[in-house]
């Protein structure tokens, strides 16, 4: 059967001759053909020239992700099985994976699967989807999965407000295997943590952050470390395994703290503080009262979901930024965290600069980071280089 076809509107072809995996709805002159939600169409620009082959959703503002730029390419299962397979290569071959350990197996569109993210937990994968067309494929993703990996199970958690977006009816639970034990464990530089696959934020764990934590925990030894918006104590449990003096984790979801508290006692860690709050109100409140740390972490949740929100993100990471300065002692240390993608670092940059005149301190930018290596950046898709880390030297 022949597939239907996706035409571009004039001077609209170029992101996706350049390979940009999102065809929004607005870039569409015409579709030839009525293919379902879900199904397999050809991209073609407005001259007809074949450009790619993706998944067609009439009910998102992503109208088609795109896959394959190979001519007359199946979608099909051997697609898909050759896509995880040189996603599990590159992990294997960085030598990030492990029996006891966690990380990012496959990252959407960084590993040419727009709309699929896979963790793995010591044994266990989570998945999860922000594409209707891979969530319809789960079973034979699952199927995949069982025979390159052999997990002992596999979940599928959701993200908040994708099915509205994509017309997807998901729920978290369990697509194969067996549950995942309350007590799962996992090893990260040398510090175990305990995930809750079920129920913790996005797919369990933070795994992005891994290289980050370990950077500030070299800066912590001897000092007072401020972890904020701490979750499960990522960045205060190595603070504290590195010899940090004491560490205050805040958050403001008990639940989190709740398992914070437990792997501080799994590692046998006693200099560690837990503290249910909003953080920018305890962030006043310490300001008001004098405090003053070593070092300072700021981990905020993503505040930009779309372009009309930035302006309003920029004034909360500001506000961070200079209630950190002012809880900062003389040479101390300011790790900045924005997991904003529509935030760029050249706006973060501008904001450090601004900010520090603001506050007349002398502020270094020691280094400019992003997530962990199993986290990669597609070139094509640039948006994929979401997180942000800035290392400060804080005079």
């Amino acid at each position: 059967m022949p597939v239907p076809i996706v035409v571009l509107k004039s001077k609209r072809a170029q992101p996706f001759f350049a390979r940009h995996p999102w065809v929004f709805a607005g870039a569409i002159d015409r579709v030839d053909g009525t293919p379902g939600d879900g199904e397999e169409v050809d991209l073609v620009s407005a001259a007809g020239n074949l450009i790619a082959r993706g998944l067609f959703n009439s009910q998102s503002k992503i109208r088609v992700r795109l896959y394959s730029w190979d001519a007359g390419r199946a979608l099909d299962r051997d697609f898909f099985r050759e896509r995880i397979e040189r996603a599990v290569k590159l992990r294997d071959d960085l030598g990030l994976r492990g029996l006891d350990r966690g990380g990012r197996l496959v990252f959407s569109e960084a590993d040419g699967l727009s709309g699929c993210t896979i963790d793995e937990y010591a044994g266990w994968l989570t998945i999860q989807f922000t594409a209707l067309a891979l969530a319809e494929r789960q079973e034979m993703l699952a199927d995949i999965l069982n025979q390159l990996i052999k997990p002992r199970g596999i979940y599928v958690r959701t993200e908040k407000g994708v099915g509205a977006l994509e017309g997807l009816d998901l729920h978290d639970g369990l697509l194969t295997g067996e549950v995942p034990p309350a007590d799962l464990t996992i090893q990260e530089h040398g510090v175990s943590f305990l995930v809750n696959i079920a129920e913790g934020q996005k797919t369990g764990f933070y795994h992005d952050q891994r290289d980050n934590r370990l950077v500030v925990s070299r800066l912590a030894k001897g000092r007072s470390v401020l972890d904020a918006f701490s979750y499960t104590g990522g960045f205060g449990l190595h603070a504290a395994n590195a010899g940090a003096a004491s560490v205050e984790c805040v958050d403001v979801s008990e639940s989190a703290l709740s398992l914070g508290r437990k792997n501080a006692e799994l590692n046998g860690l006693t200099q560690l503080t837990f503290t249910k709050a909003d953080v920018f109100r305890h962030l006043d409140s310490l300001v008001q009262s004098q405090r003053q740390f070593g070092v300072v972490v700021l981990d905020p949740p993503k505040f930009a979901r779309s372009r009309g929100s930035i302006p309003e993100a920029m004034r909360g990471y500001r506000q961070l930024l200079k209630q950190a300065l002012k809880l900062s002692e003389p040479g101390g240390y300011v790790a900045f965290c924005c997991c904003s993608g529509l935030i760029t670092p050249e706006m973060l940059t501008e904001l450090i600069s601004q900010v520090a005149g603001e506050e007349r301190r002398d502020v270094q930018i020691l280094e400019r980071r992003g997530a962990a290596p199993d986290h990669p950046v597609s070139a094509s898709c640039l948006e994929s280089a979401y997180l942000k880390c800035f290392i400060l030297r804080v005079s």
